[in-house]
């Protein structure tokens, strides 16, 4: 008896996989990307904006060049 029980075990995991892997790989309805394009769209445009906000104006610099008396 105790032979069929590890008989068993094995045979109750490999069905339990196999039902498990067929739902897994059912087909479900078509789901449309547009909300998560539309996030993205918007995340985009706020880290854009948050970018253009944090730059500064670039001032040129001149070097002045200074001229030592060697003293």
């Amino acid at each position: 008896m105790a032979a069929l029980a590890w008989l068993l075990i094995p045979l109750v995991a490999a069905v339990g996989a196999g039902l498990w892997g067929s739902w897994a790989n059912r087909t479900r309805r078509a789901r449309s990307d547009g909300p998560e394009l539309d996030g993205y769209a918007r995340f985009r445009a706020a880290m854009e904006r948050s970018a253009v906000m944090e730059r500064t104006p670039v001032v040129e610099r001149t070097t002045r060049e200074t001229s030592h008396s060697g003293t």
